[in-house]
């Protein structure tokens, strides 16, 4: 996936392979304001085929507030194989006082997940963001 470009070879959902349920979870830092959240607690893919997901950031403050999200995903051996297409995390984000925006993570999961044995059985992948300040 360097330089933005997707393998399309990557982008052929697997057949005969069961769905991998993907679940959203939103957390603020402690001197972030925002209220952050998921729009759907969780979407189901197959290796190989792409998702879109949104989260909802409101900024309830009467000032401008920039922020920028780290992620984490569970289980860890799980982040080899998920690739975000597009996402919010990738930038700072900006929200004006009172300020409410929705934002997409574009995502697949590789298809060599399908086939490392140390992932075998695991039917469900956590995909958690955390929103900090960027600067005062």
């Amino acid at each position: 996936q360097a330089n933005g470009k997707l393998d399309q070879d990557k982008l052929k959902p697997l057949v005969g392979v069961d769905p991998i349920k993907v679940r959203f979870v939103a957390n603020t830092g402690k001197d972030m304001p925002w209220k952050f959240s998921p729009l759907q607690s969780s979407v189901q893919v197959v290796p190989g085929q792409t998702a879109l997901a949104f989260y909802s950031a409101t900024n309830p403050t009467d000032r401008d507030i920039t922020g920028l999200a780290t992620y984490n995903i569970v289980p860890a051996k799980a982040a080899l194989y998920f690739n975000k297409v597009q996402c919010f995390c990738f930038e700072e984000q900006r929200l004006g006082a009172g300020e409410q925006v929705d934002m997409p993570v574009f995502f697949f999961l590789d298809p060599d997940y399908a086939s490392d044995p140390t992932l075998k059985g695991t039917k469900e992948i956590v995909l958690s963001y955390t929103f900090f300040q960027a600067k005062r």
